[in-house]
């Protein structure tokens, strides 16, 4: 069986750490947990857990705490994991073969992150790099840090059999609260680095949690404007459908436009698919919004929920009920089963009906 140690950098997370570790427990793995400086019961919870528990001083540098971590691990194979993520689904054995394929690559999990949109919980999917060799590996960048190569060379990466639930996703405050205080070291290497693709990237997804749409398409911008290569930029898919919403949350639908230009490199994935959908219905192209909704209901990809399912359909729906087609829209919300738009468009229509009774 592959070893693998656990390792994790925590603050003030006595809220999480006992119920991610005892998540962790039937893996097996061996757990390091390192405290940056917790003033509520975080290390003592932790020790009821593992005896690999440090201090360290925080520094405003997550790579340096990262690494501190991986250098107390009892194996060469680390995965990486926050207090306030809880494992869901593990496949072991599938996991053990996939790394004996790739024994100089980094491991993908899979992590769902649930979110509110038109007051419907929503979940969103990330593959996120977090299992390694510490001899091939380690972190750079302050804050959003970066597994790089330490010989320089390009990274490889594969998806492991691991789900893991980011609770600390759901609260707004707490999200809030990380953004702002992530916004100043990411400013801050700005001003000191200069230009970087995924600095503006991850900039833009500190704004899109602090609500603040403007600002985050401002840096998305930003990022794209350097051209970055799709080969060596992993985020970039990600960049590009974040942005196409941030600009529709604002309907400014002729800049999203832009984004179509390169659609066969990135209508691989129902997110984009159905974002093309979003811009042709915003701009009036009816036809061309149905076919980029059915396209994304037909497409398997996904990273937000409902793209590829309720969410085209409720807006196929939308588009005949605007074309007076009101049969079609009820079909097409009627696919949409719970979607609670869709539910409340069915009871104004069934009223409609009994009034016209």
């Amino acid at each position: 069986m592959l070893q693998i140690t656990v390792c994790m950098i925590v603050r003030n997370e006595d809220n999480h750490i006992a119920e991610c570790i005892k998540r962790l427990r039937p893996c097996r793995f061996r757990i390091v947990v390192v405290d940056t400086g917790s003033i509520d019961r975080t290390e003592e919870m932790a020790r009821k857990y593992t005896d690999k528990v440090y201090e360290y001083r925080w520094c405003s540098n997550f790579s340096d705490a990262r690494n501190f971590a991986v250098s107390k691990a009892e194996t060469d194979w680390v995965l990486t994991v926050d207090s306030d993520e809880y494992l869901e689904q593990a496949n072991l054995l599938e996991m053990e073969d996939i790394v004996v394929k790739h024994p100089q690559g980094i491991g993908r999990i899979t992590r769902d992150n649930p979110y509110s949109m038109n007051s419907s919980q929503m979940t969103m999917k990330q593959q996120i790099g977090r299992l390694f060799n510490r001899k091939i590996y380690r972190y750079e960048g302050a804050v959003h840090e970066q597994l790089v190569r330490i010989d320089g060379g390009e990274p490889e990466s594969f998806d492991i059999p691991l789900t893991f639930y980011h609770v600390g996703y759901v609260a707004e405050p707490e999200k809030r609260a990380r953004a702002t205080r992530n916004l100043e070291m990411l400013l801050d290497g700005l001003k000191k680095d200069g230009p970087d693709v995924y600095r503006y990237y991850q900039l833009g997804q500190n704004y899109v949690a602090m609500n603040d749409t403007d600002k985050a398409a401002e840096y998305y911008r930003k990022g794209l404007e350097m051209n970055p290569d799709p080969n060596v930029c992993p985020f970039l898919q990600d960049m590009v459908e974040s942005y196409g919403f941030c600009l529709i949350s604002q309907q400014r639908y002729g800049e999203a436009e832009v984004l179509l230009d390169r659609y066969e490199l990135f209508a691989v994935r129902a997110d984009y698919i159905y974002l093309a959908g979003l811009i042709y219905e915003g701009m009036g192209k009816y036809e061309n919004a149905l076919r980029e909704f059915n396209r994304a209901a037909a497409t398997e990809a996904f990273s937000r929920e409902g793209v590829n399912s309720y969410r085209a359909y409720y807006e196929i729906g939308q588009i005949y009920e605007k074309q007076g087609n009101a049969d079609k829209a009820e079909n097409y919300y009627i696919k949409c089963g719970n979607y609670d738009a869709a539910v409340r468009k069915l009871l104004q229509r069934e009223m409609v009906a009994g009034m016209k009774v």
